[in-house]
């Protein structure tokens, strides 16, 4: 009797657990079914590949910078290559008929490269005169060219077969530190930007590990979310939404995160972060 008993409780536990197991691989089984990733076989080992370089030289090399770089000096350097990102992005509003958008840019750029010792210091956001990251992939966007299927790059990430073409053209032509003459000098800033970037995003990719059970789902989820709404925004507005800086502030005030996807124009960035709220607009 009291076997039979102590059984009666353990039935709705054991009841909700086979529930909540199915409904977990139905959703698992209803999100790989992306009709925008053919090519998931090659994407899952390419991000397999990415993850585990990320883990073994990226993320240590870039957990050492934080903990030794103050915030300041990591917030002077994030705003100075954004400040370089800032030149190609106005450039893609021009592109994308957005002139009131490319004129705010051309305020920002000059205001932090005269008065923010190059981009140092960002002097433009307080002021309202907020980042819009933009590249040459929603250029294309803008123009009607569709997304493509989903890939993932060696080392840059997550992108789609647009977007990869506009992340060449962001590589090969935007103002940035691949035009350094100089190939130690080069290397030297694309490895700082690099290690930079990567500190970066070091809470949002710990968060990642703790909370998705499919890390390339998630990855994949998120990337093609924001694309989406940043696509709606070139083709609608123009108006497009910043990205918050991480917790240790060294993104600096209206500060994007890397774009995986030609955001980052000089380095490849590991991961990619949901979609944040909107920018003022004005």
């Amino acid at each position: 009797m009291r076997r039979a008993q102590s059984a009666q409780p353990r039935a709705p536990r054991a009841a909700c657990a086979a529930l909540l197991l199915g409904a977990a691989l139905l959703l698992g089984g209803c999100a790989t079914q992306q009709p925008q990733d053919p090519l998931q076989p090659y994407n899952r080992a390419m991000f397999r590949i990415n993850s585990d370089i990320d883990k073994v030289v990226f993320k240590p090399v870039a957990t050492g910078y934080r903990n030794i770089t103050p915030s300041p000096v990591r917030r002077g350097v994030s705003n100075f290559f954004g400040n370089l990102d800032d030149i190609w992005s106005t450039g893609n509003d021009f592109l994308q008929g957005h002139v009131a958008q490319g004129f705010n840019g051309i305020m920002r750029v000059s205001l932090n490269s005269v008065f923010g010792f190059f981009g140092v210091i960002d002097l433009a956001t307080p002021l309202g005169l907020y980042k819009q990251p933009n590249d040459f992939g929603l250029t294309l966007a803008r123009w009607g060219v569709g997304s493509g299927p989903y890939i993932v790059l060696p080392i840059l990430g997550p992108s789609t077969l647009r977007d990869s073409v506009g992340s060449g053209v962001d590589i090969a032509y935007a103002p940035g530190v691949n035009n350094v003459r100089d190939v130690a000098q080069r290397d030297a800033l694309v490895a700082l930007r690099l290690i930079n970037q990567r500190a970066a995003l070091l809470s949002t990719t710990d968060l990642l590990e703790q909370i998705a059970i499919d890390p390339y789902i998630f990855t994949r989820d998120a990337y093609l979310q924001r694309r989406r709404a940043q696509v709606s925004d070139v083709r609608h507005t123009g108006v497009l939404a910043t990205m918050p800086a991480d917790d240790s502030g060294e993104g600096g005030a209206g500060a994007a995160a890397p774009d995986d996807a030609g955001g980052a124009r000089d380095v490849p960035a590991m991961a990619d972060s949901s979609p944040a709220p909107a920018a003022p607009r004005h």
